[in-house]
């Protein structure tokens, strides 16, 4: 025995294992030598399951056999085995704070998040400090859709543990489902500083970079997670996606078909390949990107997807395909179909993320009615800055924006910089501060000086640059203060093509009010408010209204209006947008490629059997 101790203490596994069983031949009934040869056995990555039944069976009272035991189940997948052998560990010892830890892993994997975290917490109440125990409670509270509760987990793993890897790559993941991208990016880097050959953490960072718009960059990242891990599955299939993006389509399908050799039943890539083009004649232009329209020769899709979806899949997996699903059946105009998959991705979406709340949201509204009056827009202007650079695309989503900012684009005077989180920033700073006339004369020209710099870093030389941010219709008050030469233009959409686009949209990260009708009127009625609060507060030769359907059906002399509201001589490349070569990452990635249709007009009425409370929005914009 003492020399199976000093084996194991020096480290030499391999000898260990051979002395092991040379004593079990002579004492086989020796807990003690069993439980020595599964850990040398593990060490070697070998399998240790028959030695540690071995070592439970002749120490039925040892917790720690009976939660190794349970380890060793749980790398099988034979998770009940693995639970009952944590369980029978908690009961020889209730404050064993690695078997709840474990049991907490385990019951994660069989898909019961609120029991997983229940134990994660136990674990941490019997040992403060444990860090890993942190780290697997943020990812439970992600996985029921709590990302704020999950960051804070996840901060705590690594103030514990500051180079606990994982943790800050999964601190990076709850990051980008709240929309902090650049936040996002600093952890995914931390973990990769700690572990260069992490592949998981390139392929985050390749997400993170794709969703700024650094499509080379991500498609950096993920060559690297692939040179790493040859079999990634889901590394090939973000190649895909930003190879998609770049316009190289016979690249992204042999990405994205590698990717289902590697997991045939992948619910991403199935959602993914809903999009995707079935062969290069789908593509007018060579290297620009379309949006594929699926026809009932995608039935084999359809098939595949309903299979994977039948078999049950964890939510988060369930809404991409769903939101795929209901894709196909609006492109074949089977609507009730399509509203009823839609309806269930809402639906799974909504039991991940906190509630809207619209009484807060109405609350909010009348504060910024009252506080940014006409007379604060006045008083705050004392030293304005002059620039006549930005131009500012806002309304609600799926409105329009991405459209109005690639037309401006592709006027040769234009830098389309695409959505900048900047305003929300220097909005939450603004109020922090005071709403005061002293503050006005100090921070709005330093907001406004940052703001030029960020401009002058993205677009170089450019006369004009486009912010496309359409949630910073509530800080025009502050845009105006700040820049009163910028230029506004609001897109306007019919209310329930709107609500129904969103509905119909996969986010990647939270839009509270948009799995909801119900939530989606009302967020909608909040932003007409706001809205009309500005057109009769500001001055009006700042905001130009543009109609959606307008700018559709009459491209052209919205197109000329635009330009003449910024300043701007006409230029007939506006006519050809789509044709522009720029990076577009939002939703909209897609349209904007595309000449421009009417298939988007009117569209509620393919679903006017479900509109619910929409229907009071029709008639609520002229």
């Amino acid at each position: 025995m003492k020399q199976l101790v000093a084996l194991l203490n020096a480290g030499v596994h391999a000898e260990l294992e051979v002395k092991a069983r040379a004593l079990l031949d002579r004492h086989p009934n020796s807990g003690i030598v069993w439980q020595l040869l599964s850990i040398a056995l593990a060490r070697q990555t070998k399998d240790p399951l028959q030695a540690l039944q071995m070592a439970a069976q002749w120490l039925p009272e040892d917790a720690g056999v009976h939660n190794n035991l349970g380890n060793a189940f749980g790398r099988l997948g034979r998770l009940d085995d693995a639970m009952a052998n944590y369980r029978h560990a908690l009961v020889l010892s209730p404050a064993f704070a690695e078997a709840h830890n474990n049991l907490g892993h385990a019951l994660l994997d069989l898909r019961q998040p609120d029991a997983a975290a229940a134990s994660f917490r136990r674990a941490i109440e019997l040992r403060a400090g444990y860090a890993e125990a942190h780290d697997n409670l943020g990812s439970a509270l992600l996985e029921l859709g709590h990302p704020g509760e999950a960051v804070a987990s996840f901060r705590r793993a690594v103030e514990i543990e500051p180079q606990f890897c994982e943790a800050h790559n999964n601190l990076g993941n709850a990051l980008m489902e709240l929309g902090s991208i650049e936040g996002a990016l600093a952890s995914y880097r931390r973990a990769l500083e700690v572990n260069p050959q992490f592949a998981e953490a390139h392929n985050n960072l390749g997400n993170a970079l794709r969703g700024l718009g650094h499509l080379d960059d991500a498609e950096a990242s993920y060559r690297r997670a692939l040179a790493i891990n040859p079999r990634f599955a889901e590394a090939y299939r973000n190649l895909g996606i930003a190879l998609r993006l770049q316009g190289r389509t016979a690249a992204a399908q042999e990405s994205c078909r590698r990717a289902l050799e590697l997991k045939p039943q992948s619910a991403a890539t199935y959602a993914v390949l809903a999009e995707s083009s079935a062969d290069q004649g789908d593509f007018a232009e060579a290297g620009i990107t379309r949006l594929r329209k699926m026809t009932p020769a995608d039935e084999a899709w359809l098939a595949q997807a309903r299979r994977i979806v039948g078999r049950g899949l964890p939510p988060r997996q369930e809404i991409a395909l769903r939101y795929a699903i209901g894709k196909y059946f609006d492109d074949v105009q089977d609507f009730e179909q399509a509203f009823i998959n839609f309806r269930r991705a809402n639906e799974l979406t909504k039991l991940r993320r906190a509630p809207y709340d619209g009484q807060q949201l109405t609350k909010i509204v009348d504060l910024l009615i009252r506080a940014y009056d006409a007379g604060w827009v006045i008083r705050s202007r004392p030293h304005p800055v002059e620039s006549r650079r930005p131009i500012f695309v806002v309304g609600m989503l799926r409105s329009g924006t991405s459209l109005a900012e690639q037309i401006l684009a592709s006027h040769p005077a234009v830098f389309g910089a695409g959505e900048l989180t900047f305003w929300s920033s220097a909005f939450a700073s603004y109020q922090r501060s005071a709403l005061s006339a002293e503050a006005s004369d100090v921070i709005l020209p330093g907001m406004a000086a940052d703001y030029l710099r960020l401009l002058q870093r993205l677009s170089g030389a450019a006369l004009h640059v486009v912010d496309k941010m359409p949630t910073n219709f509530p800080f025009l008050g502050l845009i105006h203060a700040a820049l009163p030469n910028a230029r506004i233009i609001h897109l306007q959409r019919n209310p329930a093509d709107t609500c129904l686009s969103i509905y119909f949209q996969h986010f990647e990260s939270t839009v509270s009010y948009a799995n909801d009708l119900e939530d989606l009127a009302h967020y909608y009625t909040e932003y007409l408010r706001v809205m009309g609060h500005w057109r009769s507060t500001l001055p009006g030769h700042v905001i130009l209204d543009v109609p959606y359907e307008g700018l559709v059906d009459h491209q052209e002399a919205w197109s000329r209006r635009m330009l003449e509201f910024v300043g701007l001589p006409w230029d007939p490349s506006c006519l050809n947008f789509h044709k522009t070569n720029r990076t577009v990452i939002t939703a909209s990635k897609w349209q904007v490629r595309q000449a421009i249709t009417r298939a988007s007009v009117e569209r509620w009425r393919n679903y006017a059997d479900f509109l619910g409370p929409l229907r009071r929005l029709i008639d609520l914009v002229d």
